[in-house]
């Protein structure tokens, strides 16, 4: 197999405007307002609360990850393959997927409906997965882009306004995503993009990957499948424990050692997700991930959502994160060429 390695001038290339991942991305904040924007089929009225709140399908994650601090019945995101029993007519499905849902959310979806629950559904107007849920008490948010970000903040903002979330601003949300298009664009030099300069710092190390709270802990998933589908390399989001555990066991290389002995060794990397923004609990824990790893020399490097002083909901921040990760996967991914 032919070895892979960062070449960096890459990421100067003119013909990166033109590039299909990065234009992808930088279209995140339209497809986020066109979600929002799309007028559901069916109609839910806030009285209509349920008894329970059951998601599935892409995303069912998030949806708990902001709705479960805030919501005012049970919710559960559900992993699947058979529906829960309880679900029922007092009940609520949120069901958000595309052309290519996997087959038990579809067969969940369309026993939902056939058991009477109320049905908020994300997807494609054609799909067979919009089919399944087609019953009296079904509101669909037709989606013509398969974006799982874009239909999960459509999503909540429906839920949002039955009083089942947050408010959810998905303007403020798609600027969020614009802001992160700009600072990451391929004409903004390596000097100034955090988006190259992620890609650059990850080029020859195996990113272990943690965020404090619930949403940077999300995030960091998404941003650890992506860095894997770029190189090829591991990549690990986990829980502090699990990370501590693999620091510790880090053989500590000599500064003074020649850089290229053991050239082929890959070393892992620290990646900390907002941790200028967690509680005193939490930042006790960053900072004890920090030193792990500098006492073992390994890299640390730092994501941030931006100044906390400029506010912001929590999904903001989580588009932020998120958007500044996948592009620093993106760039890292045009920076590998055969050795």
């Amino acid at each position: 197999m032919t070895a892979k390695v960062f070449d960096d001038s890459r990421l100067e290339s003119p013909s990166l405007e033109s590039h299909e991942g990065l234009r992808w991305l930088a279209t995140v904040g339209a497809r986020i307002r066109r979600a929002a924007l799309t007028e559901p089929v069916g109609h839910l009225e806030r009285a209509d609360r349920p008894r329970g709140v059951l998601a599935l399908g892409s995303e069912a994650r998030l949806l708990r990850a902001v709705l479960e601090p805030a919501c005012p019945v049970p919710f559960m995101a559900w992993p699947g393959p058979g529906l829960p029993a309880w679900v029922g007519p007092l009940d609520l499905a949120v069901v958000m997927g595309d052309y290519d849902a996997p087959e038990w959310v579809v067969q969940c979806t369309a026993e939902a409906a056939r058991r009477g629950a109320t049905i908020v559904i994300a997807a494609p107007e054609d799909s067979v997965l919009a089919n399944a849920a087609k019953s009296s008490t079904t509101s669909l948010i037709p989606t013509a882009e398969n974006d799982p970000t874009a239909s999960a903040v459509a999503v909540l903002a429906v839920l949002g306004e039955l009083g089942l979330g947050p408010e959810i601003r998905a303007e403020h949300i798609a600027d969020a995503a614009d802001l992160v298009a700009e600072a990451c664009g391929p004409s903004r030099d390596l000097s100034v993009n955090p988006g190259k300069d992620l890609a650059l710092q990850m080029a020859d190390r195996l990113p272990l990957i943690w965020g404090g709270t619930v949403l940077a802990a999300r995030a960091s998933r998404r941003i650890a499948e992506a860095v894997r589908r770029a190189c090829g390399r591991p990549a690990l989001a986990a829980d502090a424990s699990e990370l501590m555990t693999l620091l510790a066991a880090v053989e500590r290389r000599d500064p003074f050692a020649d850089p290229f002995d053991g050239e082929g060794d890959v070393q892992p990397m620290l990646v900390l997700l907002d941790d200028d923004k967690l509680t005193d609990q939490l930042r006790t824990v960053a900072e004890e991930l920090n030193s792990l790893a500098e006492s073992v020399g390994v890299r640390v490097a730092r994501l941030s959502s931006g100044d906390s002083e400029f506010g912001g909901s929590d999904v903001e921040r989580y588009v932020t994160l998120l958007q500044r990760g996948l592009y620093g996967a993106q760039y890292l991914e045009i920076g590998m060429c055969d050795d």
